[in-house]
């Protein structure tokens, strides 16, 4: 016995898509930008400081003095000692005129010549202590500064945006189909 058969045959479909890409184009042109700014003014102030120093007692005191008082020195110290000088002559003098009253004045002054009067050792600080005069008055100083501030425009442009869409179109390259046979 022959039973019937059913045969199907099937085409599958086979679709074609035709892609156009979008095109897209963006620009961001720059900023337009003016900037001023006046220069910072600056004021100064000052004053300088002040030293002095008086060191006139300490080459005093060393024995270098000028030549003013110098001269004036020398002839004061010449001036005692020609007077001191005198005196002594004239001391001597009136012991010698009084010799018939006795002792021996020839000797005692012989002997008051003769000997010397040393003077004495002692540690001397040359120049003194304080023989410096030192004086000292601060100075100042005052900045002053007055920053001026930027000005500052800017103008921002929009961005520049084209777009052009894509596109997808579908064509079909093979049908589907179904094909059934029946056979006895």
């Amino acid at each position: 016995m022959n039973f019937p058969q059913i045969q199907i045959r099937t085409t599958r479909a086979i679709l074609g898509l035709h892609i156009e890409k979008p095109i897209q184009h963006i620009e961001q042109p720059k900023a337009d930008l003016h900037i001023e700014q006046k220069p910072a003014t600056l004021t100064i102030d000052s004053k300088p400081a002040r030293l002095t120093i008086d060191q006139s007692k300490a080459w005093s005191d060393m024995g270098l003095l000028d030549p003013f008082d110098s001269t004036r020195k020398f002839a004061e110290e010449g001036r005692e000692a020609l007077l001191e000088g005198i005196a002594r002559r004239a001391q001597e003098g009136d012991r010698l005129m009084k010799i018939e009253n006795g002792g021996n004045a020839i000797a005692a002054i012989a002997a008051e010549k003769g000997f010397h009067s040393y003077k004495q050792l002692g540690i001397k600080f040359i120049p003194s202590v304080h023989s410096v005069d030192i004086g000292y008055q601060p100075g100042y100083l005052d900045i002053q500064i007055d920053a001026n501030k930027p000005i500052i425009k800017a103008n921002v442009n929009r961005p520049i945006h084209e777009y052009k869409p894509g596109n997808v179109s579908a064509y079909m390259i093979q049908y589907p189909s179904i094909k059934i046979d029946v056979k006895y």
